[in-house]
């Protein structure tokens, strides 16, 4: 969420920043300024009446010392009509108080200003690419022909125990997926990343501290009995572990990593392009989330990029990181970075991470604070990324590596499968 105080004094930049997401701000945050002037002013006449109500209290008690309850008396009455102008402007203040936060939780956060402009994917900034492409053999296919030639992944059966975009990995598959999540992992905490496990749904209250509340609402499952969600990503309850608390400079920076599985409506995605293991409305994914101090977040965040890179050098993938458009960027996000690996059978480039910094945009929206050397609170920088999601991984091997006599499995982790190849 912006800092009210920040719009205020920068209401031009914040408009012009916002353009950047094509998103015409103008109007709202007129309305924005205006609620809030509406709400200190209120705050300010309830501050006096607080404050004239306290001085009365003071001179009844003296005057009821002093023997003269007459005027004490006329006082009290004075007193009861300053206690019922009280609660007058106290639901007034709650209710534009509500209002503004409402407006506020709206309005996405700034691009940083070396976010490339552009409406589409197309015109992401592609600023690394490594490896080489390899070259197939004749004959060979995507990922989900092969799936089905070997035997390691039934969509079938997925859509038979829930429906489309729940796939059933099997026999040394389900042992790959569970090789890629312990690698990963490992990769993270030699990293200095604290593992944790966290629950797979989460309070209304955790979606709206990092932002897919309420921007992705029709996007997350909602369970609607215990109104709860099933999380699109590990990045929600990681975050959230830091809800409403307040850190010493000296904490930081904090660097946590988990595995979860991610639940995604992805309403209206069709085509031949969410394919096979494309795109899912169940995935597994290994997170990175990082809290920092605001000065060092972005050499964080190329920290974070420099650790994936690694991993996929590790792997042999080619891939290749584009920095997001503007248009592209999501709701909470200042600067965005998106790994893609080269699917060799399909011809295609599959995103497979995307790491953020947010700046201080969750952390204002949960509070996250901490005290800083002057003994101010301060608001964070809250920083996340896939470190990996696993399903165009899997896709990407089994398409790159993939040879007449069967799919080669990366040497970094066959001392986690077990084996070296599927035939």
């Amino acid at each position: 969420m912006l800092q009210i105080a920040y719009i205020r004094e920068n209401k031009d930049e914040v408009v012009k920043r916002l353009a950047k997401k094509n998103l015409d701000a103008k109007s709202a945050i007129e309305e924005v300024i205006v609620l809030d002037e509406k709400r200190r002013a209120t705050q300010v006449e309830l501050d006096t009446i607080k404050s004239e109500s306290n001085k009365l209290s003071k001179d009844i008690g003296d005057l009821m010392k002093s023997g003269e309850k007459a005027k004490a008396e006329i006082l009290k009455e004075k007193s009861v009509q300053l206690r019922e102008k009280d609660k007058e402007l106290t639901e007034v203040l709650n209710t534009y108080a509500t209002k503004l936060q409402e407006e506020l939780y709206k309005l996405p956060n700034l691009p940083a200003d070396i976010v490339p402009e552009g409406k589409t994917p197309e015109e992401n900034l592609n600023v690394y690419q490594e490896g080489e492409i390899p070259k197939l053999h004749e004959g060979a296919l995507p990922h989900w022909e092969l799936a089905k030639k070997y035997d390691l992944i039934d969509f079938e059966l997925g859509v038979k125990i829930t429906g489309a975009g729940f796939p059933v990995y099997k026999g040394k598959c389900a042992k790959l997926q569970r090789a890629l999540i312990t690698y990963f992992l490992d990769k993270n905490t030699d990293a200095g990343y604290l593992e944790y496990q966290v629950p797979h749904l989460v309070n209304e209250a955790s979606g709206f501290g990092t932002g897919q509340l309420p921007d992705k609402e029709g996007q997350m499952y909602h369970v609607g009995v215990d109104d709860l969600y099933l999380i699109p990503t590990a990045e929600v309850p990681v975050t959230n572990i830091f809800r409403d608390v307040l850190l010493n400079e000296n904490d930081l920076p904090i660097l946590c990593t988990g595995y979860t599985p991610c639940f995604r409506r992805e309403a209206g995605s069709y085509g031949a392009h969410v394919r096979g293991l494309n795109r899912l409305h169940q995935f597994d994914k290994v997170e990175i989330v990082r809290i920092e101090h605001p000065e060092k977040s972005y050499e964080a965040l190329d920290g974070m990029v420099e650790h994936v890179k690694g991993i996929l050098q590790e792997l042999k993938l080619p891939y290749r990181i584009l920095r997001l458009c503007g248009g592209d960027m999501s709701f909470a996000s200042a600067l965005t970075y998106d790994f893609e690996v080269y699917s060799t059978a399909q011809e295609r480039w599959l995103e497979i991470s995307s790491v953020s910094n947010f700046e201080t945009f969750q952390a204002n929206r949960l509070k996250l604070r901490f005290k800083d050397k002057e003994g101010k609170n301060q608001l964070a920088h809250t920083l996340n990324g896939s470190s990996l999601a696993l399903p165009r991984v899997l896709a990407g091997i089994l398409e790159n590596y993939q040879t007449p006599e069967g799919i080669v499995v990366p040497e970094v982790l066959r001392k986690y499968t077990g084996f070296d190849i599927i035939n």
